[in-house]
């Protein structure tokens, strides 16, 4: 019994071992996406609709209420409020000023509970396709924080693409099409994510959004 246990804790220790070689391959392999200065979006397709998806789609995007947080109980409010001062302080490099910090987290943090999504892997899907630029434009015409490609505001929009360079319509519009796509491919990230970005099957852009979401994860 006594010769046991050394085999177990070194075959824990290789577990970790190659999972944590897994994940810094993963990571190596997609530093060119996680740290580009370029906006990465590929070209999201412009998929035929039917109705019904059309109108849910046109409908959530269009009630543009202020993007103030509300919470069931003081706890909830304070757990905001910690992961608001944990994400400004990871956020600063990338903006010094504490109040547009603070209004673009606030924003992502809304409009991602508002389609359902994970804040985390909103935040890494922005980094990965914009770095945080405002004003970020893809050598494929795709807009803003979430790099919404132009021919959404013609489907669910007014038809104003110069819109989606204000924040919380670009965050609104990326959440809520991040969310149709999830929805099409039945909650599997690793396919929502590449419909996202349109290179649905693929494995780079995914990894690199989820390796970027680790950086996010207000519990690690």
């Amino acid at each position: 019994m006594t010769l046991l246990a050394p085999r177990v804790a070194v075959s824990s220790v290789s577990a970790q071992i190659s999972r944590r070689k897994c994940l810094q391959s993963i990571v190596s392999g997609c530093l060119p996406l996680l740290f580009s200065d370029k906006a990465s979006a590929g070209a999201q397709v412009e998929e035929p609709l039917i109705d019904s998806v059309r109108t849910a789609l046109s409908s959530a995007v269009a009630n543009h209420a202020p993007p103030i947080p509300k919470f069931r109980d003081t706890e909830s409010r304070l757990a905001y409020l910690r992961w608001l001062g944990a994400m400004s302080d990871r956020l600063k490099k990338k903006n010094p000023e504490w109040q547009i910090r603070k209004e673009f987290l606030q924003t992502v943090w809304y409009e991602s509970k508002r389609a359902g999504l994970d804040v985390t892997l909103v935040l890494g899907l922005i980094q990965v396709e914009s770095n945080f630029r405002k004003f970020a434009v893809s050598n494929v015409g795709a807009r803003g924080y979430m790099q919404v490609m132009p021919f959404w505001t013609r489907v669910i929009g007014d038809g104003d693409p110069g819109k989606l360079f204000y924040m919380q319509t670009n965050l609104r519009f990326g959440c809520v099409i991040l969310r149709h796509y999830l929805d099409r491919e039945r909650g599997d990230v690793f396919m929502g994510l590449g419909r996202y970005n349109g290179s649905r099957g693929k494995a780079p852009y995914p990894n690199a959004v989820m390796a970027a979401s680790q950086y996010w994860n207000f519990g690690g």
